[in-house]
């Protein structure tokens, strides 16, 4: 009996030591987590003071809710705020809609046979998501500029008499972003799906041959199906970051034209804080999304828990 204690202590010892081994491989990024996405959380203290650079914020006055009331009491800023979440709506929902491009690329990759082919198509595709959306706008712009080479192209051929300002207007500005977003993020959108792939069951298939099935229909039947699960988890970690386009993409094709359509809460915000030089203002607005943001979160979770039984967080 003694030695068993003995055993029994020695095991847990052993565990101890192996869960403070992982906690330690673990605690590094724990670190970064806490340094980039929670110690700046205390910047929301600025929504609360008139602050003005370059004053210390000691210096500055505490006028409590000031700047979430300017929000909504200036119909100049109500104005500009409804179109910015009508911005943001926009791409948010052409993104949730063109979300299920990255499962059929997935499946589309994984029906070419030649792995040579295969991963030449996949690096073509996933590379430009390693590109910077500064040199992806210094593409478009050596394209699509007034002077740039499809222009150029199409007055040579007599198609056009004046240039066409693919850039410069604000027309089907949302269809725009969606197609240089799809063509930067298809590629690296379908990884996860071709993982999710690669651990089907491949008796699967062979039973499915058996019965005579097709590649259309093991397609439709089996890879399909199978795909749904981690689709439907992406597809409500999308709408609980609604309000969170980031602000890369439209703050380099932003211009005098194009600012009122192209404008997103991100950059809406960049705009007022640093533009404006307006922090306090900037950062009542970012609270507002944060909160929201949360509040979708929590609303998503509760969701999945109730039709999937599972939560996502």
């Amino acid at each position: 009996m003694q030695k068993d204690a003995i055993k029994s202590k020695n095991k847990k010892r052993k565990f101890d030591r192996q869960g403070m081994i992982m906690f330690l491989s673990v605690l590094p990024f724990l670190i970064l987590c806490f340094l980039f996405s929670y110690y700046p959380l205390h910047g929301w203290i600025y929504a609360f003071y008139d602050y003005r650079s370059p004053l210390k914020l000691s210096q500055c006055a505490y006028v409590g809710i000031k700047w979430f009331k300017t929000l909504f009491a200036n119909k100049t800023q109500v104005g500009q705020l409804l179109q910015v979440m009508e911005n943001t709506f926009a791409m948010s929902l052409l993104g949730i809609a063109t979300s299920i491009l990255p499962v059929g690329f997935a499946i589309f990759l994984n029906e070419i046979k030649a792995k040579k082919y295969k991963n030449f198509v996949q690096t073509l595709t996933t590379l430009p998501n390693f590109i910077s959306w500064v040199l992806v706008y210094s593409v478009a712009f050596s394209l699509f500029s007034y002077t740039g080479m499809f222009n150029t192209i199409l007055q040579h051929l007599g198609l056009i008499s004046e240039p066409i300002k693919f850039l410069d207007n604000n027309s089907h500005i949302y269809i725009k972003m969606l197609l240089w977003n799809t063509w930067k993020g298809l590629g690296w959108g379908a990884i996860m799906y071709l993982a999710a792939i690669s651990g089907i069951d491949q008796e699967l298939y062979e039973a499915a041959r058996v019965d005579g099935a097709n590649r259309f229909q093991l397609m439709r039947h089996i890879t399909l199906p199978a795909l749904m699960p981690t689709y439907i988890v992406l597809l409500m970690l999308s709408v609980a970051n609604f309000l969170n386009n980031g602000m890369d993409q439209y703050y380099v094709f932003q211009n005098s034209f194009n600012k009122e359509h192209i404008q997103v809460l991100d950059l809406y915000v960049y705009n007022i804080g640093m533009t404006g030089n307006s922090i306090p203002l900037a950062t009542a607005i970012s609270m507002l999304k944060s909160l929201v943001s949360v509040t979708l979160l929590v609303l998503v979770n509760v969701i999945s828990k109730k039709t999937r039984g599972n939560s996502i967080i």
